[in-house]
């Protein structure tokens, strides 16, 4: 069966954004580390789940890095397999969904991954938004989360972990160090 899986940046108090939504405090300058775990993430996968703000956010910069003549070929390459996954959207706003292989979610969240995951094919990936990946948290879908803490305490901003109402057990399987100051979490639900 297909796994769903969560790469998520966070802050080291457990943030995924700022109060507004801010991410200028994430590390981007990854070194091959990085690269080479989020690379390995995206092969691993051949559908996207997606909220409405990451998706905007997404699909106003992936399509047009894979052409970009001054991107470096680990980006452009990334672009591609970004722009060749399935993309669902999670959204009861936004329409109508342009990014290449991108359909917005007919059925609530735990239907939607109930039928993708009987389905022949690679890994489900999550990259946000916050409400999206606490909706999936509190529903119990996620089989790995792929947490990459970065060194940085936000104090206040918006959480993945709001919507649990009951312990939550998490093997960890895998730590990963990179040379710019983000360490990756690897948990399997239990």
């Amino acid at each position: 069966m297909r796994k769903v899986i969560l790469q998520m940046q966070l802050s080291l108090d457990g943030f995924a954004a700022g109060l507004r939504g801010e991410q200028d405090w994430m590390v981007w300058n990854w070194d091959k580390v990085l690269k080479q775990y989020a690379d390995d993430i995206a092969a691993s996968a051949d559908t996207m789940f997606i909220g409405r703000i990451t998706y905007e956010g997404m699909a106003n910069y992936w399509p047009s890095a894979a052409t970009n003549p001054e991107a470096s070929p680990d980006e452009i390459a990334f672009a591609q397999k970004m722009n060749a996954l399935e993309k669902i959207v999670f959204s009861r706003t936004l329409l109508p969904v342009n990014w290449q292989n991108s359909r917005l979610a007919n059925r609530p969240v735990e239907e939607e991954v109930a039928a993708l995951k009987q389905q022949p094919g690679k890994n489900l990936v999550i990259y946000g938004g916050t409400r999206l990946v606490s909706s999936f948290i509190r529903h119990g879908l996620i089989d790995e989360f792929h947490l990459f803490v970065n060194p940085v305490i936000l104090g206040k901003g918006m959480p993945i972990w709001q919507e649990i109402t009951n312990p939550t057990a998490l093997k960890l399987v895998k730590t990963t160090t990179s040379s710019v100051g983000i360490t990756i979490l690897c948990y399997q639900s239990e």
